[in-house]
């Protein structure tokens, strides 16, 4: 699909979509209809093989498409999943570093707070607009630093210390998940798939002799309709972050407003 799409509202797209859809379809069977047929027999025997041809060709294609749409849609959902960790694992290590004596608790705190910040205001744009941001591994090291720089003197604290450092390696892997997630997308090969597959469900809808130009074109127009739908339910579901059924970063601000208090 190209990218420009993916900035563009989704019933908008959605018209795109199966606008040309619906124009490839009836510039497709007027073509047909004038040059092509007239250089065929058919007759009754003719018409029943064309039918089971189309109904072969829509049950693959049909088959084809349910499986990568499955597909997208479990990838969209581990994303989503992996973002609601990685808020998890914040809320998790604010709480315990809010045990920590001062001043290295408020330290910490604040450097959760510019995170998660950073990522409401700055990451998450920018990964709507398809860019990969790079700036929160500076929150990331600053928050490191600030930990490792703590000595623990008593047991509690050792205790408490190590548990916010196995959190916090927790949190840096489900920032990468999320991270990774921005390359996530459908292969091209399977877009040809698509692609090709609904020109060729619609074409093999052309070789009928349907006296009524009229009804010809609305059941065209119908189908084109519906396989459009389906490649925009595939598209809506390709890009996690991108586009109106985008991930949002309501995780992170549900945390940032009932949690973390200036």
């Amino acid at each position: 699909m190209p990218d420009f799409l993916y900035q563009l509202p989704l019933p908008l797209a959605a018209f795109i979509i199966i606008g040309i859809l619906c124009a490839y379809s009836l510039i497709g069977m007027v073509i047909t209809r004038r040059w092509i047929m007239p250089r065929f027999l058919e007759d009754d025997r003719e018409l029943d093989f064309n039918s089971g041809m189309m109904q072969a060709v829509l049950v693959f294609y049909g088959l084809a498409t349910a499986l990568i749409a499955v597909s997208v849609w479990e990838t969209h959902s581990q994303v989503g999943e992996a973002v609601s960790h990685e808020a998890a694992r914040i809320a998790g290590i604010y709480r315990d570093v809010s045990s920590y004596p001062e001043p290295v608790r408020s330290e910490l705190q604040a450097e959760l707070r510019g995170y998660t910040d950073y990522l409401i205001h700055e990451a998450w744009p920018a990964q709507q607009r398809g860019e990969y941001p790079t700036r929160g591994v500076e929150w990331i090291n600053r928050f490191q630093n600030t930990l490792a720089s703590f000595n623990p003197s008593e047991e509690r604290e050792k205790i408490l210390h190590a548990e916010t450092l196995a959190a916090f390696n927790r949190l840096i892997d489900a920032r990468r998940l999320r991270l990774d997630a921005m390359l996530v997308r459908m292969p091209t090969v399977l877009w040809c798939i698509v692609h090709i597959g609904a020109c060729i469900c619609l074409a093999s809808a052309f070789f009928f002799r349907v006296r009524d130009v009229r009804l010809y074109s609305i059941q065209l127009s119908l189908l084109s309709v519906f396989i459009g739908l389906v490649i925009t339910l595939i598209f809506a579901f390709d890009r996690p972050f991108i586009g109106d059924l985008g991930i949002d970063a309501g995780s992170y601000q549900l945390i940032r407003d009932q949690l973390m208090h200036p």
